[in-house]
């Protein structure tokens, strides 16, 4: 190696450091990059990326054969850094020149490529692979033979690293990527993937019509005031009972009495024809569930049952579709605003909003598995129906009662001083 003119030595020398740089920054982009998005790329037909994935299915033998370059390469340049050394220097300068040439291996072959590679590593892995994929063919033997060694050491520790390389994502990660995904994503679109992936942890009681507020037709009635609440409902599907809310003896759908009304003609027994088979759903169901049932069954609207099969409320596919995409429907309950925010900062709630929509709205932390409405909630707590004036710490929270009837709270007033932000905000998400 003395011999050869120094220019090439110092030549060969920076190629090595460029390949201990190539080596370095490709591992580190291969096992950082976004293996979604690889995957993805793979199936619209990215050669680099199909390459790069095939590659990480076995990581083992990817990290064996860019080790055995690395380690190769390094100890190369390591060598031919010495001979340089003792040419120019002699032995004196070797431990100086060693240091000189650890620190530029360092920089310029281990924390540039690696950083570059940390901060793009979809092009330095996916450029990467095409050289990966043939040299881990050509030096498979010796990729095997260490990987081999590796494995049976790692899997003396329950370790198989055959099953390890797909990586799949749960539930609340993809949550993590929909709520970080900026501007990629619109809000009303990550609101609509959030609500999906709430489905399978809300229960239908959370959005149903409660049992007071269900509006139906007793067939006991005259026709003369049936057909009165036909024509004053704001729904187009309501249960039917015969006396008591809880014996539903089906569900009517305004369009089918639409003809006899206009024509005067629509008499008790037509009623019992033309309504359909009421569709009941046990408490608890998840929404999830539902939207499924709904789907099988072709139902639209169902009433929510408990384990006696008492009537707790009603609920309909939009309903339920609203939870995932928003408010689309203008429903009566909807125009009396149920959060108001005061002037002087305070907020004025009716009792009647559900806790989850109090949660979502207040960004409160109220829980969610007692009573469904803040009335449900005071209540539970007070274990009395308050008077009025009444002040209470309702899990951190400072409440007075404003107004209440023997029956229920109706409304209170949150204490606290609100900022600015905080009430434009109340106000915009005003219910």
């Amino acid at each position: 190696m003395n011999q050869i003119e120094l220019g090439i030595q110092f030549g060969f020398l920076f190629v090595l450091l460029c390949l201990s740089a190539f080596f370095s920054g490709s591992e580190t982009a291969l096992m950082t990059t976004n293996r979604h998005k690889m995957r993805l790329l793979a199936k619209q037909g990215h050669g680099g990326a199909k390459r790069a994935e095939q590659l990480l299915q076995r990581p083992d033998r990817l990290i064996g054969i860019i080790l055995l370059g690395n380690n190769f390469v390094n100890n190369l340049a390591t060598s031919i850094a010495t001979v340089i050394t003792l040419h120019l220097f002699g032995e004196g300068g070797v431990t100086f020149a060693i240091a000189i040439f650890t620190v530029v291996m360092l920089i310029f072959s281990e924390v540039l490529p690696k950083t570059f590679g940390a901060l793009h590593p979809e092009l330095l892995a996916f450029s990467s692979a095409y050289v990966y994929k043939p040299l881990l063919t050509l030096l498979h033997p010796l990729v095997w033979s260490v990987n081999s060694i590796a494995n049976g050491v790692l899997r003396i520790f329950g370790i198989t690293p055959e099953t390890n390389g797909v990586q799949t994502i749960s539930k609340e990660e993809l949550r993590v990527v929909v709520q970080e995904a900026g501007a990629m994503i619109p809000i009303p679109a990550q609101n609509m993937l959030l609500g999906i992936l709430d489905l399978e942890k809300i229960s239908i009681e959370n959005i149903m019509i409660p049992r007071h507020e269900v509006y139906g037709i007793n067939i006991q009635e005259p026709i003369e005031k049936i057909i009165e609440v036909i024509r004053d409902a704001h729904y187009t599907s309501m249960p039917v009972y015969d006396g008591s809310i809880d014996n539903v003896i089906g569900v009517l759908h305004a369009r089918d009495v639409m003809h006899d009304l206009l024509n005067e003609t629509l008499t008790k027994r037509q009623i019992h024809s033309i309504i359909r088979q009421p569709y009941f759903i046990l408490e608890g169901t998840t929404l999830y569930n539902q939207l499924l049932n709904f789907q099988r069954t072709n139902n639209h609207i169902g009433l929510v049952v408990d384990e006696y099969g008492d009537l707790l409320g009603l609920v309909t596919l939009s309903d339920l579709l609203e939870k995932i995409v928003g408010k689309f429907t203008t429903d009566p309950a909807d125009t009396e605003t149920l959060i108001h925010a005061q002037s002087n900062g305070e907020l004025l709630i009716d009792c009647s909003i559900s806790v989850r929509e109090l949660n979502e709205h207040l960004h409160w932390n109220l829980p969610i598995t007692g009573p469904k409405t803040l009335n449900g909630l005071i209540l539970e707590y007070m274990e009395t129906i308050p008077e009025p004036g009444t002040s209470l710490m309702l899990h951190h929270y400072p409440l007075e009662i404003i107004h209440a009837t023997d029956q229920a709270v109706k409304t209170v007033k949150f204490k606290h001083k609100l900022n600015t932000m905080e009430i434009n905000h109340a106000n915009e998400t005003s219910i």
